[in-house]
């Protein structure tokens, strides 16, 4: 059943090989000789002929002679089920097809590679190759489309597409009964025969199925003539008719086995007149068997009849509850159904709803950082020109104002970040006593503001040199610790880790962040790690804070394979703890020491701006020129790249990213294509889509994320001139 589909179509390919062919020694005479070996069952020479075909194709730098020969090849490799070198081989044959003209031979090798597709259920490159083949027939003016309608609908039957199955199937259907389609027509009865039988409508089937083995008969199919008299058989026996289920199956079996015999036998063709006598004679001998059988059993007739009564009334009984059984589960399978297509559509809502909200506050926070950039850029510049002492007090609470704003802008980006898996975990060696130490130092001032004792106790025995993410580690003991000494006054802060246990490849670590604060009410453990919450409105009010800490501390620990606890008790303090596995380095630890900048670096050097916003222009412009360096500025990317072709008098370039015309980053590109060493360097606010990896791979050499943060502003520039 699964190559009969080949020797429909191969009858088309006579009209393109109408023409005197050399019988000896050459591509065609080898072809045809593994055709005829093919036909007789001998597979052994005919991959040896099909072999040869392309070898004296190849020696005569024949294309389509090596087209061909490499679709005879295939088609053997087909027969012999051997699908993956099938593909292969109809893959190269195309591949010589395509430098030809379209011919029926190279359609039939898309529609053989279709039915390959087909074969191991690859439904979708199944449909795109007959489609192909459908294309080319319709080029060379040979109607195919009865074979391909046939085997697209056995497609959509395969992959569920009833409907679309059962249209295809109806339009062959339809046709007049002619010679040359009976196989196609008699396969689309037996295929809707199928359908219908799965469907439990069995009298609707059978019609379709006798109406298939018919046109069976008159086409001397005796492959799908079996396969019909099987699903006949079973269309019965869903109809609780035994006698003509056991009739079918029987001939069913005796069609199998003749087919079997005549396979061993190496028959290539079947004279249909013989088949039929073998079958008679067959039909005869087990009928004088079951005669014999009769005989012997008439003494036990009447205990034998009193038998089959009470078996007929067990079955029928078994029958009626079958039947309610089976009505009760079809019931129940549509409601499941039902169901599942309910939650599947309520999961694609919930999908794109949190889709919505990534990309509403990833724009949000993207967008809120260019006015935040003014704002803070503008405050740093009258700071640094000696205001009035009256104003001092004003323009301190705008720089407090405006890090708030960033460090929650910050924050929402970094949820976001996690939650739509566009953060990625580094493997880099790691001191945690040297991590720990320096984010101690860090916040000595928080824990001095408010009167707070803030110790460290780490294990002896925890490796030196540990495998991990420095950045998140650090983001999660900042979260905690930053909470602890806020929510904490006149008491004790603790950061403790303790070596659970360890191998020679990896060490389980156990932290804990413990203070004497107000405490977490019990009520409010459960919630405390969802976005935005902080306990209590009061607790907001009097403490401030975005309350996105520790819900980015619990994403951030689980990404790491850990998972956060949390005891708390009220007016006594809280404890946070989890367990990190992490893997032990072989490698020392070298410590790098933070790069200072001396003033003078920048003096006198020469920068590019590119920047289409004013302010920030400004801004840019002023906080360059007040370490003496010289600027000028360009407001987009194409003439970015025009100046520094013309000029190259420039010490470094500050590019930002999101340019009207061609952006930074691709400007970057054409600019690297003539100047390697010139220092670039990124302005961004960053949003969702892009990191820092992503920017150096576009040629910048370094990224200064917007709002700046003067001194480190300051600090990369002079690094880049440094290096340059």
């Amino acid at each position: 059943m699964k190559w009969f589909w080949i020797l429909i179509l191969l009858p088309l390919l006579s009209i393109s090989q109408k023409r005197n062919v050399k019988l000896v020694d050459s591509t065609s005479y080898y072809i045809q000789l593994a055709n005829f070996n093919k036909k007789n069952n001998n597979y052994k020479f005919a991959l040896v002929f099909s072999q040869k075909a392309i070898n004296y194709a190849n020696q005569k730098n024949d294309t389509k002679g090596k087209a061909l020969s490499l679709f005879s090849l295939g088609t053997t490799y087909f027969e012999l089920h051997k699908i993956a070198d099938a593909i292969d081989t109809f893959t190269k044959s195309i591949e010589q097809f395509s430098s030809l003209k379209p011919s029926p031979e190279q359609a039939l090798c898309y529609f053989n590679l279709g039915l390959c597709y087909l074969n191991i259920e690859e439904y979708s490159k199944a449909e795109n190759y007959f489609d192909n083949a459908e294309s080319i027939y319709k080029a060379v003016k040979i109607d195919a489309s009865e074979t391909l309608k046939l085997q697209k609908g056995i497609l959509y039957k395969n992959k569920g597409q009833i409907d679309l199955a059962s249209n295809l199937f109806n339009e062959i259907i339809s046709k007049p009964d002619v010679e040359d389609i009976f196989k196609t027509k008699a396969e689309a009865l037996h295929q809707l025969g199928t359908i219908e039988e799965k469907l439990n409508r069995n009298n609707l089937a059978i019609n379709y199925l006798n109406r298939a083995l018919i046109l069976s008969n008159k086409d001397k199919n005796f492959d799908q003539k079996s396969k019909i008299l099987f699903d006949l058989s079973l269309a019965y026996d869903k109809l609780l008719d035994v006698n003509k289920s056991h009739l079918y199956l029987k001939q069913h079996l005796n069609l199998k086995d003749s087919l079997a015999n005549l396979a061993n036998n190496k028959l290539g063709a079947i004279d249909y007149e013989d088949f039929k006598e073998n079958e008679r004679m067959k039909t005869i001998e087990q009928m004088s068997k079951e005669n014999e059988a009769q005989q012997k059993a008439s003494k036990f007739a009447k205990l034998i009849s009193i038998l089959a009564i009470a078996l007929i009334s067990i079955l029928s009984l078994l029958s009626l509850s079958l039947y309610k059984n089976n009505i009760i589960r079809n019931k129940s399978n549509i409601l499941l159904k039902e169901k599942n297509n309910e939650l599947i559509i309520a999961k694609e809502k919930a999908e794109k709803a949190s889709q919505a909200r990534s990309e509403f506050l990833s724009t949000v926070s993207h967008e809120l950082r260019t006015p935040l950039n003014a704002i803070n850029g503008i405050t740093h510049l009258l700071l640094e020109e000696h205001p009035k002492q009256s104003q001092m007090h004003y323009l301190n609470s705008l720089k407090f104002s405006g890090n708030y704003l960033l460090t929650f802008i910050n924050e929402i980006l970094e949820i976001n970040r996690i939650e739509s898996s566009n953060i990625e975990i580094e493997y880099i060696d790691l001191c945690i006593k040297q991590l720990l130490g320096n984010i101690q130092s860090s916040m000595s001032d928080l824990a001095t503001k408010n009167n707070n004792k803030f110790t460290l106790k780490i294990d002896d025995n925890i490796p030196d040199t540990l495998i991990g993410d420095p950045t998140k580690l650090s983001q999660i003991f900042m979260n905690l610790i930053n909470n602890a000494l806020k929510f904490t006054h006149n008491g004790e802060v603790k950061v403790i880790t303790k070596l659970l246990s360890f191998d020679e490849e990896n060490a389980l670590i156990h932290f804990e962040v413990t203070d004497t604060g107000i405490g977490i009410p019990e009520e409010k453990i459960v919630s405390v790690f969802d976005s935005f919450s902080q306990g209590s409105i009061e607790i907001n009010r009097k403490y401030g804070g975005t309350g996105l800490g520790l819900t980015i501390v619990k994403k951030l620990i689980e990404l790491l394979g850990g998972e956060i606890k949390l005891y708390s008790k009220v007016g006594v303090g809280s404890t946070f703890m989890f367990d990190l596995k992490m893997a032990i380095s072989k490698n020392e630890l070298v410590i790098e020491k933070p790069k200072l900048y001396n003033n003078d670096v920048l003096k006198g050097q020469n920068v590019l701006i590119v920047e289409d916003n004013k302010i920030n222009q400004m801004i840019t412009k002023k906080m360059l020129e007040n370490k003496g360096m010289k600027c000028q500025i360009i407001d987009n990317g194409e003439e970015s790249i025009s100046i520094i072709k013309a000029e190259n008098e420039f010490d470094l370039v500050l590019m930002d990213v999101h340019l009207p015309g061609i952006n930074g980053t691709i400007a970057t590109e054409e600019i690297r294509k003539f100047n390697k060493k010139l220092p670039i360097i990124a302005l961004t606010a960053i949003s969702l889509n892009e990191n820092r990896e992503m920017l150096l791979a576009y040629g910048m050499t370094d990224v200064i994320t917007k709002p700046f943060e003067p001194d480190n502003f300051y600090r990369i520039i002079a690094k880049n001139l440094t290096e340059a």
